[in-house]
Formats: structure tokens, C-alpha cells, sequence
């Protein structure tokens, strides 16, 4: 399995560091390691193998071999252990205590990670979801149009209010992980643009 680790990660913890908000950053990394860890093992106890972990500035991503696609009902149940451990996290944090990390930091993280990675955009947990649904329902080369334009519709929502946040908050984090989100998606484009292009 590879590890890749994204460099822009350092400017993430340095634009946090200066809005005096690095620690909740941290925290918020530490937790997403268990809701991959919850996609992992959803992937192992289905016997599809992981293919790579990636280090992202806005958390961890794991990807596993194609092999998963060949099943849609084990794709959509490896996408949904991810949300589904963050959740038990949050409520479980309620009555556990973590080692410097105090009982409403970990409820606060692990709730963010939830809504963040339900967010319907591609490739986070909750595109992947509707993504995973298409396939199932539509069985043809459309989706990827139709995930499309979920990703500009939710992005450009996205954008609007954490323009809001910003405006009223002066939390300029907020709106550097709406970047972060404007590149996955145009990203994305690109590289289904690349599939079609070589006929895949």
C-alpha cells in the first residue's frame, strides 16, 4: 500500500498556525485518521484490497484497488464506514476521554468531519455516495455529467456561505478550504475529461 503525502498540508498548518486555530487542525487530522480507519476496515473484512492512503491538507483519503467497482453494494458500504465511525466517534467522545484533548473538541471534530465528508462533492464521501447510487441505478456513461454539475452546484453554495462566514467571522480558514474544494473539483473534471479522452 502506497502513502502519498500532499505538500500543501504546510501551508494549511501555517495559515492555521497564524489564525491561532492549529490546535482544532490537529485534532480535526487526528480523528480523520480513525474515519479512514473505519473505510479500511469496511474494505478489509469485504476482502477488496487498499491500494494507497493519501496525506490531504483537509484530512486523510484511502483508495482501494478498481477491482471494488466490480461491486457497487461493497463500494457504497466502504464509502459509508467512513461517516458512520465519524458519527459513533461523536457520540461515543461524550463518555471517553482522549489523552489533551478535551471532551468537546473531539465531539466538535468529529462532527465537522461528518458534515465535511457528506458534503455531495466528488471525491469526498458524500459525492462518492450519490456517484455509487448512479451507477447502480443508471448503469450508463452520464453520471460522470451528472456528477459534474453536483460539484459546481454544491461548490458554488459552498463558496457563497463561506464567503458569509468570512465576511462576519474573520475566519479566513474557512474560505482556504473552500479553495482546497474549488481545486478537487476542477481536478476532478480534468481527470474524467482524461478517462474519456483515452477511452476509459
Amino acid at each position: 500500500m502506497k502513502i502519498r503525502i500532499d505538500l500543501k498540508i504546510i501551508i494549511f498548518m501555517l495559515i492555521f498556525y497564524l489564525t491561532h486555530q492549529l490546535r482544532i487542525y490537529l485534532i480535526i487530522m487526528f480523528f480523520c485518521i480513525f474515519h479512514e480507519i473505519g473505510h479500511l476496515l469496511a474494505g478489509i473484512i469485504l476482502k477488496v484490497k487498499p491500494e494507497k492512503i493519501e496525506i490531504m491538507p483537509c484530512g486523510l483519503s484511502i483508495s482501494f484497488y478498481k477491482n471494488v467497482t466490480n461491486c457497487k453494494i461493497k463500494e457504497l458500504i466502504i464509502v459509508l464506514a467512513g461517516p458512520i465511525t465519524s458519527a459513533l466517534l461523536a457520540i461515543l467522545s461524550q463518555n471517553i476521554k482522549f489523552a489533551y484533548i478535551m471532551k468537546e473538541e473531539a465531539v466538535y471534530s468529529n462532527i465537522l468531519i461528518l458534515l465535511f465528508n457528506l458534503i455531495p462533492i466528488y471525491p469526498l464521501d458524500g459525492g462518492r455516495i450519490i456517484k455509487t447510487i448512479l451507477d447502480i441505478k443508471l448503469k450508463n456513461n452520464k453520471n460522470n455529467n451528472i456528477i459534474n454539475k453536483i460539484n459546481y452546484i454544491a461548490i458554488i453554495i459552498l463558496t457563497i456561505i463561506s464567503s458569509i462566514g468570512v465576511f462576519y467571522y474573520k475566519n479566513f480558514a474557512i474560505f482556504l478550504i473552500c479553495i482546497f474544494l474549488w481545486i478537487m473539483v476542477l481536478r476532478e473534471k480534468t481527470t474524467k475529461s482524461i478517462d474519456i479522452l483515452q477511452g476509459k
